[in-house]
């Protein structure tokens, strides 16, 4: 009886177990930038949550510290995280190294043929999708439209920079804490290097030579560079090297930029009435144009991934699926009004009626998505693809060096040409430690 009366108990434990065991796996840890739309899903996720009973756990992370820490994950196969947000850059690179989980079945109701090609082509490596996109974005020119009435000016659908110089001295009131440009000057890839990535392009710069050399200090790197630095010293707000793209939106809704160019998804927050108190002021045109067209706007999509290290492959697509879906757009819209959903992803988003009639914007960013082609960034031959990035492993350290340098030229530490001297000699050394070329 005793021995019976043991077995039992030693049967219970082990039901215990296995229902403990059971419990833990429906989890998941994701890991996300500290952006709008992803605050946005964190918040609704207690809806998947409720309908599914697989609990969350969020790590939300500045841009920077979030791709550190993920690619560490990663790299390492540590299998910390079971979704991370990642973007164009990073997933063709890590979909090739075989560091994340191919999702090209991600079942019937996910409807892949609705996603933008543009933005499936960024997050894919030979036709096998490795992030669905969460949102995805391109560039304007955003502006006060009761500014530029006041001091008398027109701002047309396609500025080229010399008329933003033009316009920001004119605009300029810093008596009165409106500065006539905000941009990017916080130093790293998904920060000053992301917003000039585009303006090198337009000013007839390129990051290397059809044979993998550097061309970081060539004039045209020096004419688009010092523009941007000189344009912001006079014009800009104090402290701009501290300023990322959440800073400057902050600038912006509170009244105190009178232009503004940067990502398209911004114009949803800022057209928001309950987050921006200059909604109603708000004008937007396509980013600025200078030398060449090709390659002048941006190109960016957030997607939502799985490392390759993850042992919960099901239950995160589970999860990706809610979260990139038609019906996710919807949740938004119900939560945050139709102006907040996260645009740039899929067709039948353009095709909702009520998000026309609530976002002015809608078409034009759709425009200027489709009008981006990754595979062709420069108006000169390249050896790599991207658009203001370079789809390569070292770019991320170029990047990060390249950011370091311009940040402090931009504090007057150094000057323009110091800074990309500086830059090419880092950059040379490690393209051609990687094998890119030798001297």
């Amino acid at each position: 009886m005793q021995k019976l009366l043991k077995m039992g108990l030693f049967s219970t434990f082990l039901a215990g177990m296995a229902f403990a065991n059971s419990a833990m796996a429906e989890s998941l840890t994701i890991a996300t930038v500290n952006n709008g739309d992803m605050v946005v899903m964190q918040k609704l996720s207690s809806q998947f949550t409720a309908e599914t009973g697989i609990d969350l756990s969020w790590v939300v992370l500045e841009e920077n510290v979030l791709n550190q820490r993920v690619t560490t994950d990663v790299a390492t196969g540590s299998g910390q995280f079971d979704v991370v947000t990642i973007g164009a850059y990073t997933t063709p690179i890590w979909g090739r190294l075989g560091w994340l989980t191919e999702l090209n079945d991600l079942g019937p109701d996910y409807d892949t043929d609705d996603v933008l090609p543009t933005v499936k082509t960024a997050l894919s490596v030979d036709g096998k999708m490795y992030a669905s996109p969460f949102y995805a974005e391109s560039s304007f020119t955003f502006y006060r439209k009761n500014l530029f009435e006041k001091a008398g000016l027109t701002m047309p659908e396609q500025p080229t920079y010399a008329q933003i110089a033009e316009f920001a001295a004119k605009v300029n009131d810093k008596a009165n804490g409106v500065y006539g440009i905000c941009l990017r000057g916080k130093a790293g890839v998904g920060e000053n290097v992301s917003y000039l990535g585009a303006v090198i392009n337009t000013f007839g710069g390129r990051w290397f030579d059809e044979s993998w050399k550097p061309e970081l200090n060539s004039e045209p790197w020096k004419k688009a560079v010092g523009f941007y630095v000189d344009l912001l010293q006079k014009y800009g707000p104090p402290g701009a090297s501290s300023n990322g793209f959440n800073e400057n939106l902050a600038l912006f809704s509170t009244g105190h930029c009178a232009m503004w160019i940067d990502a398209t998804v911004a114009a949803g927050m800022l057209f928001d009435p309950k987050k921006s108190s200059v909604s109603k002021d708000v004008g937007y045109v396509q980013s600025p144009l200078q030398d060449h067209a090709e390659g002048a706007r941006s190109f960016w999509s957030w997607g939502l991934g799985i490392p390759a290290s993850s042992k919960k492959v099901e239950l995160a697509k589970r999860f990706i699926v809610w979260a990139t879906s038609k019906d996710y757009i919807k949740r938004v819209a119900a939560s945050e009004g139709w102006v907040a959903i996260p645009p740039g992803t899929r067709f039948s988003t353009y095709k909702l009626p009520e998000y026309l009639a609530a976002a002015p914007f809608a078409e034009p960013t759709l425009k200027a998505i489709l009008s981006v082609d990754t595979t062709e960034p420069n108006y000169r031959p390249v050896p790599y693809i991207g658009a203001h990035y370079v789809v390569i492993p070292e770019f991320q350290a170029i990047g990060s060096t390249l950011g370091q340098m311009i940040a402090g030229a931009l504090t007057g530490g150094s000057t323009v040409d110091e800074a990309l001297d500086q830059a090419q000699s880092s950059t040379e050394r490690m393209m051609q430690q990687a094998g890119y070329y030798n001297n």
